[in-house]
């Protein structure tokens, strides 16, 4: 399980590379290293890449969705 988390929480960073200061941009290009040698991260690791993904991944609003399914009353 932590080897396909870290794969998918790896791909969603890769769209906030630009976002990243140095530090982190940098912690995270070892993380995409490690993944690509097939490396399972330690708890450290992945406790870090989850502080990351926490950091600047911001779930879609939902609730503009629904105000374009909303059936018009007129």
């Amino acid at each position: 399980m932590a080897f396909r988390e870290q794969q998918k929480l790896i791909e969603e960073l890769r769209k906030f590379e630009k976002k990243m200061n140095p530090k982190e941009l940098e912690e995270y290009k070892l993380f995409v290293k490690r993944n690509k040698d097939d490396e399972d991260f330690d708890t450290l690791s992945l406790s870090r890449l989850r502080e990351l993904y926490q950091k600047y991944y911001v779930p879609p609003d939902k609730s503009k969705l629904d105000a374009l399914f909303k059936k018009n009353n007129q």
